[in-house]
């Protein structure tokens, strides 16, 4: 093998996709393929001499335009020219010289010959589409925990009415081989009578099956809205201790179906669940901290897999529902009940369930209506207990003070709402910066009524034009880790020189965008990816940008998980040195892909005006 084809072959054996392909083919490719030093004075010539190529930047830095997007900046790593070859379409190459550098010619043969690789052809399709090289929701194995329970449930429920016999809800279940039947009147779901009540209540008593059956039935059951996922309801059954759970329409109401343990079994059992159980049977505080420390150290040794990493931040979410409930309910048994309903109410990752190894607290409380000192006395042992018993479990109390012990964050609801319109009646930078965070809520305990009440007042005052401008320029502040040419620039400070941080410049600014589509729809779902799966067809964003924008969200929530359990840290500063060719490829576009949905913000909502 030549000088120059041993050279080729060291460059692209190391380059994705190529790093994918048979060491055969590109031992093949490096002998057909011409290096080039493209500079200003020879490009038109050299570009002419190697036309209808596929070309692979080694050094140096150019502005090309080889489709009908606008001018791409390209340096070390990047390719040209596979729009033409892959739409058979002769798009023009127009390329300008920046910094003069080595570029790689493939041959148009070559590269058609590798699109049979399944791989080597998604990769630049998917860059033809400004989409991203990924297989995030695809190739993950956690992702039945994330099926929507209306993709599980099959069958509507049995109902029977309150005063219908105990005998006519034992024939009904028996008739149909069911173990539970939902007791209903109207379209309210009050209670649930299951096998288990009948060995308890009827059998083991010898009740009188003639009376009605809302006299063995458990009133008032847990239940779920169709739209949570598998482990929601795996994480609540533990928790509840129940083997049957009623799925209901969120909109009307209505029973949709019904899930049990024996469906989830049909379905795959996670081992993370045995970590979930512990912490729902926690007797007291001590219990509950030793439990609670299991979950990290179970997810730090068992996920080795990319599907594991999705399902990371949702487990630790759920696993610090739970113990904010315990706490609660442990000081209730000390305390006593509380003098009148609250929510507590949770903000920013574990609102959007995508909380990670170094996040914090960020809750409050909200009151039916104003304490009297009393009752203001009660809610602030309640809060300073349930704050520093987060803290004992591990989850580290917030530096900004953003948790329900201080005492301006335990509010009534009508106080809540005032607050609110004075966020959209001064949406100053500064201001932004300190209720974003509130922007992502979601309820933990107590009565959620409350918090539903001030999300249908927010609603209309959110969507207020003025206020969606001003969050849209916020969301415009921060700005992706690429420079003008698409090389990484790295965070200043770090230890590791080729560090980024992927929170505050990829997946922030991912949420921030997404809860702008979101606000201005009218959802107040906090998760990121289920605003995206749930935004309208009229919201601006479409489908193809919102499935592009959750594959970059997963992805980038991968890459920051391995790292920190990888690296045994809780930051999220990613090292480029730990991607693989096909990460950096990944990486990089998604950036690009993230700047292009800022200014697709400021457009829309702000008219442009940045």
């Amino acid at each position: 093998m030549s000088t120059i084809a041993q050279q080729v072959l060291d460059f692209i054996s190391h380059e994705s996709p190529f790093d994918q392909l048979d060491k055969a083919l590109v031992e093949d490719i490096a002998h057909n393929s011409h290096l080039i030093y493209l500079a200003q004075e020879n490009q038109q010539t050299l570009l002419t001499e190697h036309a209808n190529c596929l070309y692979l930047i080694q050094t140096g830095q150019f502005g090309v335009k080889d489709n009908q997007e606008p001018i791409k900046h390209l340096s070390d790593g990047d390719y040209f020219g596979f729009s033409s070859l892959l739409d058979n379409v002769d798009y023009g190459l127009s390329v300008v010289v920046d910094s003069p550098g080595i570029v790689l010619c493939i041959a148009k043969s070559d590269f058609e010959q590798c699109l049979e690789n399944p791989m080597f052809k998604q990769f630049f399709t998917a860059s033809n589409a400004n989409a991203l090289q990924n297989q995030a929701v695809t190739d993950s194995n956690s992702m039945w925990l994330y099926k929507p329970l209306f993709e599980v449930v099959q069958a509507s429920p049995l109902c029977i009415g309150p005063n219908e016999s105990v005998q006519s809800a034992a024939i009904i279940m028996s008739e149909h081989k069911a173990s539970s039947v939902l007791v209903m009147q109207e379209q309210e779901l009050l209670g649930i009578v299951t096998d288990r009540d009948f060995r308890n209540r009827v059998v083991s008593t010898g009740f009188d099956t003639q009376e009605p059956v809302k006299h063995i039935m458990t009133e008032n059951p847990a239940f779920l809205t169709k739209n949570k996922t598998i482990f929601d309801a795996i994480c609540l059954m533990n928790e509840q201790g129940i083997h049957h759970l009623p799925i209901l329409d969120a909109r009307t109401g209505k029973p949709y179906g019904m899930i049990t343990n024996t469906d989830i079994s049909r379905q795959q059992r996670a081992n993370v669940l045995f970590a979930i159980s512990d912490i729902s049977n926690s007797q007291n505080l001590e219990e509950l901290s030793s439990n609670a420390f299991q979950v990290p150290q179970y997810i730090a040794s068992t996920a080795k897999r990319a599907g594991d990493f999705d399902l990371a931040g949702k487990v630790l979410a759920q696993a610090t529902d739970i113990m904010t409930r315990k706490l609660i309910t442990f000081f209730q048994q000390e305390n006593g009940k509380a003098p009148m309903s609250f929510c507590w109410m949770v903000f920013g990752s574990q609102a959007r369930e995508d909380q990670t190894m170094g996040s914090d607290q960020d809750n409050a409380l909200l009151l039916a209506s104003p304490p009297n000192q009393k009752q203001a006395d009660y809610f602030e042992r309640l809060a300073a207990y349930v704050c520093e018993g987060l803290g004992q479990c591990g989850i580290k109390l917030c530096d900004g003070n953003i948790m329900a012990s201080n005492p301006t964050l335990r509010l009534s609801v009508e106080a809540a709402k005032k607050q609110s319109e004075r966020w959209v009646k001064s949406p100053t930078n500064e201001a932004i910066l300190n209720f974003n965070i509130f922007l992502d809520a979601r309820s933990v305990a107590g009565d959620n009524t409350l918090l539903k009440s001030l999300q249908e007042y927010r609603k209309p005052i959110f969507k207020q034009p003025m206020f969606l401008a001003a969050l849209a320029r916020n969301a415009n502040e921060g700005s992706v880790p690429l420079s003008m040419f698409q090389k990484f620039v790295y965070a200043k400070g770090q230890s590791h020189k080729d560090s980024i941080d992927i929170k505050k410049s990829a997946v922030a600014i991912i949420n921030n965008v997404v809860r702008l589509y979101a606000l201005a729809s009218g959802l107040s779902l906090p998760s990121t990816v289920a605003r995206l799966n749930n935004l309208p067809s009229d919201s601006g964003l479409s489908p193809k940008d919102r499935t592009n924008l959750r594959d970059i969200w997963m992805f980038l929530n991968r890459l920051r998980w391995r790292h920190q359990l990888t690296n045994n840290v809780d930051d999220n500063f990613v090292r480029i040195s730990d991607l693989s060719s096909m990460e950096k490829h990944q990486l990089k576009a998604a950036f690009q892909a993230i700047h292009r949905a800022q200014q697709a913000v400021v457009l829309r909502f702000s008219g442009g005006i940045g």
